[in-house]
């Protein structure tokens, strides 16, 4: 009964799948993305957010929005906290600009609601139509380099240099040396195409740190109070504070955290859905706004609970390539990051010499999407560059957007080639010198 109701409410036999397929493809998903039960509490923690709470806030929105997503989508497409968005939340917002991090949580939480509103009005379409697609690879790439740069330095890898900015650091280093041998041993494990690479490499090199003295395990049994540190600690009024000094500041950063999540989402839907044969003739992905909405529940719901921006998971492929077609494989991805959720808080005694080399590693997964920039035309290349380059540079991602869409504006403008289609793009533009006259004053 239950099984047969199973295959009418995602069209198993239809797509061409079974049950046992579905929990398979799911479990493969799960693998591959539950570094970020790890690695994404570590990374708020430097924002000062308390490590264990952000740990169950990172399983229950995995899971809240992987379920919602198979439910209501019918996709085998997981979510979680993204990679890369953490990064902003942490490095840029709260530690670059000095904003507490319940506003940032705030700042969240309007995205969120502002991603909704565009889906249901069907803004985000225009928003879309003015982005050039060749800077969705570009922002891809630039946010692959600053993930490992930041890997790189939590490692003791990459170090501070007065006369040459950075240089490198002492490998014989304890910390150093044991996450390059963590680096040794995922990279082999994904060489070896082992399921899961990531988190047996987190898991087993911080065992090695611990049996080096490099950390200490504090057990802590789960408890929901671990989760009232963050959980509806977000300032939503403090991010609307539109008069005060961050007023312009507080736009941007809700801006970028929409906009990353926006685009991150097209690329990476047009990515699996196309591996899993699931777009129609015209290339165009079914049920697009249901995907969308659900991602924006998603990233509503998380931070309320305590996390940064939830996004869709490029690691769902793994899934897709393993048989996963309908959206019974993402509702098995949140499952198994809600019983997760059980164990979450153990994460703060996971030393960070054994998640930077995961780290790095999702930047080199991430910077692969470079391949797909035109590289020899000047018009593609020159923008593209620029993204690149000053996301991790100027530890940034809001400058690497700036500069690519700017500099992909002027020439257009010179080039002779702007359109009365271009009117949103050249919009856009303005506002990004407008901002950096703006930091300029500030």
């Amino acid at each position: 009964m239950i099984l047969s109701a199973l295959d009418r409410f995602f069209g198993l036999t239809r797509h061409g799948t079974t049950i046992r397929t579905e929990i398979l493809a799911g479990l493969t998903t799960f693998l591959t993305m539950a570094y970020i039960i790890v690695v994404n509490p570590n990374m708020l923690g430097e924002a000062g957010l308390p490590v264990a709470a952000v740990a169950v806030a990172t399983c229950l929105a995995a899971g809240f929005g992987s379920i919602l997503m198979g439910l209501m989508s019918n996709y085998p497409l997981a979510l979680a906290p993204g990679m890369g968005l953490n990064a902003y939340f942490t490095y840029t917002v709260v530690k670059g600009m000095g904003v507490p991090w319940e506003t940032a949580l705030g700042c969240v939480f309007l995205s969120g609601v502002a991603f909704l509103i565009l889906t249901v009005a069907g803004v985000r379409q225009i928003i879309i139509n003015a982005i050039p697609k060749s800077l969705f690879a570009s922002v891809a790439g630039g946010v692959g380099l600053f993930i490992a740069f930041i890997g790189l330095k939590d490692a003791g890898i990459i170090v501070s240099n007065p006369a040459t900015s950075v240089s490198l650091g002492d490998l014989t280093q304890p910390t150093a040396a044991l996450s390059l041998g963590g680096l040794v041993l995922i990279a082999a494990l994904q060489a070896w195409k082992v399921k899961g690479s990531m988190l047996i490499g987190i898991l087993a090199t911080a065992a090695a740190g611990w049996a080096m003295g490099l950390a200490h395990v504090k057990p802590a049994a789960y408890s929901l109070d671990a989760l009232s540190s963050t959980a509806f600690r977000l300032n939503i009024a403090g991010a609307l504070n539109l008069k005060g000094g961050l007023g312009v500041a507080l736009v941007e950063i809700v801006f970028v955290f929409l906009f990353v999540d926006l685009f991150d989402n097209v690329g990476t839907l047009v990515a699996v859905t196309k591996k899993a044969n699931l777009v129609d003739q015209t290339g165009a992905i079914p049920r697009l706004n249901r995907i969308l909405l659900a991602d924006s529940f998603a990233t509503i719901f998380g931070s309320m609970a305590g996390t940064s921006t939830v996004t869709t998971y490029v690691e769902s492929a793994a899934g897709v390539a393993e048989g996963g077609r309908t959206g019974l494989t993402a509702v098995v991805v949140g499952m198994l990051f809600l019983v997760a959720l059980f164990f979450a808080p153990l994460v703060q005694a996971i030393p960070t010499a054994a998640t930077a080399p995961a780290l790095i590693l999702v930047g080199a997964l991430m910077i692969g999407a470079l391949a797909e920039v035109e590289w020899e035309d000047p018009m593609v290349a020159i923008p593209a560059f620029l993204t690149v380059i000053i996301v991790p540079l100027s530890y940034s991602i809001a400058n690497g957007l700036a500069f690519g869409l700017t500099s992909h504006a002027v020439l257009k403008l010179l080039r002779g080639k702007a359109r009365p289609a271009d009117i949103p793009l050249m919009i856009l533009a303005v506002l990004f010198v407008a901002r950096f006259i703006y930091l300029a004053k500030g």
